[in-house]
């Protein structure tokens, strides 16, 4: 799986999919701009529910459950990118963050 780090994520993110595998609350208190969110341990039900024709970035807190998932959606044939460092790594850069639910 490739994977880039959380200021390479800064440079793209308005032109690619991006898929947050935290829990709600970790989602609601903030996440990227345009962010879609599946946690972790829906990833296999809510699958279908990710375009499976365009790269999908994973994201999380720091890169291990994103790397999780990132494992399962390419046995399964997605083509994805772990981000290292996570929403942790975007916070410590000064990133805004959207708050809520709303992608």
């Amino acid at each position: 799986m490739h994977e880039i780090s959380a200021l390479e994520l800064l440079a793209i993110y308005k032109n690619v999919s991006i898929v947050d595998v935290r829990e709600l609350d970790e989602y609601v208190s903030g996440h990227i701009p345009g962010a879609i969110h599946i946690p972790l341990s829906t990833i296999p039900v809510r699958q279908a529910e990710i375009d499976k024709t365009k790269t999908q970035y994973l994201i999380c807190e720091a890169g291990g459950r994103s790397g999780q998932a990132g494992k399962f959606l390419e046995d399964q044939g997605f083509d994805v990118v772990n981000i290292a460092g996570g929403t942790g790594a975007l916070r410590q850069i000064g990133t805004p963050l959207n708050i809520g639910e709303q992608p």
